[in-house]
C-alpha cells in the first residue's frame, strides 16, 4: 500500500502543495485560506486516510508525543500490568509509549536513555536500577520532564510515585503476629534500593514493637542470582532456621521460588507455615492454597504518574517536584 503524501492531497483537492501544508500544521487561517478551502484539505486528507509522519511533526514542533518507559522487567507481572495502565492513560491523551527492560543492569538503563533522548521522546517514566541517580541528574540537566516509578533516590529532588512500603509492610507483619505467629522469617535481595529498605524496616519495626524480633530470621538473596539458585539458597536457610511459622516475601519472584522450595520440602501452607508476598501475580491466584499478598496501587500509581508527567510537559518551569506515596492493600487468601 502507497503511503499518502501531501502531495495526493494537494492533487486531489485542486490546491497548492503548500496550501496542504498549513492545513495540515494547523496553520490555515493565519495564513488566510478561506474555511471552505481548509475544510475541504481536511475531508481529503481524512478520506486518503493521511497520517502525518512522526519525524517530520517532530522536527516541526519539537514533540514526538511519545514518551519513554523504562521498567526493570517486562516480564514480570508487577512492571506487565504498570506498562499497560499507563500505555492506556498515556493513549488517552494521544501520547504513545516506548517500552523496554533494563533487567536490573545499570548499563543497559543508561543506553535505553540514551537511545530515548536521541529518538526525542517528550518524557520519561523510570523505575530506576541501583545506580541510575547520575544519569536521572543528567535528564533534569537538560529539562527533560522525568517521574520515578516503583522507587526513587531519597537525596534527588525528582517527582516520584510510589506505593508506602513502609506500611505495607508493617501491617503485613502486625497481621500475622495477631495470628499468633512468633517466628517470622523475611525474605529480601541484596539490591539495597530504598523500596526494599521500607519493606525491611516495616517488617522489623513490627517485630521489635511486639519484641519478637530475630535478626537470624533475616535472608538476603543474592539480586542477580538466577531462580535455581534463589530455591536452594531459600531451601538451606529454612532447614538451617527450623520452626519458622511465617515468611513474608518482599517481591513475587522470591515468593514464587519460595513456593516451589517448600513443595519441594514438603512445608504445608498454611498447617506448617503462613505466606504473604509482595506484588500479586496470576500464580498466587491459582497456587493451592491460594496465596496472601500486599497488591500495589497499579493502577494509582500510572494514573499519578501520567498526571505529574504531563505537568512537567505543559510547563518545565512552574512544576513543583511531587513525591506521591500510594497505600498497598493486603489481601488475605487461605496462605495465612
Amino acid at each position: 500500500m502507497k503511503k499518502i503524501t501531501i502531495k495526493d492531497i494537494a492533487t486531489e483537492a485542486q490546491v497548492s502543495i503548500s496550501t496542504v501544508s498549513f492545513v495540515i500544521n494547523d496553520k490555515g487561517e493565519k495564513m488566510g485560506i478561506s474555511p471552505a478551502v481548509i475544510k475541504k484539505v481536511q475531508e481529503v486528507a481524512e478520506k486518503l486516510h493521511y497520517r502525518p509522519s512522526m519525524i517530520a511533526t517532530s522536527l516541526r514542533t519539537g514533540k514526538t508525543r511519545s514518551i519513554g518507559l523504562i521498567v526493570e522487567d517486562i516480564s514480570n507481572q508487577f512492571f506487565a500490568d504498570l506498562a499497560r495502565v499507563i500505555e492506556d492513560e498515556a493513549k488517552s491523551i494521544d501520547y504513545r509509549v516506548f517500552y523496554c527492560s533494563t533487567g536490573g543492569d545499570n548499563e543497559r538503563s543508561e543506553e535505553l536513555i540514551n537511545s530515548l533522548l536521541q529518538a526525542n521522546v517528550d518524557g520519561f517514566i523510570i523505575t530506576p536500577t541501583q545506580n541510575l541517580e547520575e544519569k536521572i541528574d543528567l535528564l533534569l540537566k537538560l529539562k527533560k520532564p522525568v517521574v520515578l516509578v516503583d522507587r526513587y533516590f531519597p537525596g534527588q529532588r525528582v517527582s516520584h510515585v510510589v506505593m508506602d512500603n513502609y506500611e505495607a509492610s508493617n501491617t503485613a507483619t502486625k497481621f500475622l503476629i495477631n495470628k499468633g505467629c512468633q517466628k517470622i522469617a523475611v525474605v529480601n535481595n541484596t539490591s539495597e534500593m530504598v523500596q526494599m529498605k521500607l519493606r525491611e524496616d516495616g517488617y522489623r519495626d513490627a517485630l521489635k514493637e511486639n519484641g519478637v524480633y530475630n535478626e537470624s530470621l533475616v535472608l538476603h538473596l543474592d539480586y542477580n542470582s538466577n531462580e535455581e539458585s534463589k530455591i536452594a539458597n531459600i531451601l538451606s536457610f529454612f532447614e538451617k532456621n527450623k520452626g519458622i511459622d511465617a515468611v513474608l516475601f518482599l517481591t513475587n519472584y522470591m515468593g514464587l521460588a519460595g513456593l516451589q522450595a517448600f513443595r519441594r520440602m514438603k512445608i504445608r501452607i498454611p498447617e506448617d507455615i503462613s505466606v504473604i508476598s509482595f506484588d500479586d501475580h496470576d500464580s498466587f491466584k491459582l497456587h493451592t492454597p491460594t496465596i496472601s499478598v500486599i497488591a500495589q496501587p497499579i493502577e494509582d500509581i500510572a494514573v499519578k504518574s501520567i498526571q505529574l508527567l504531563m505537568s512537567q510537559m505543559t510547563d518545565m518551569e512552574k512544576f513543583e517536584v511531587e513525591k506521591s506515596l500510594k497505600k498497598g492493600k493486603l489481601i488475605i487468601r487461605e496462605s495465612v
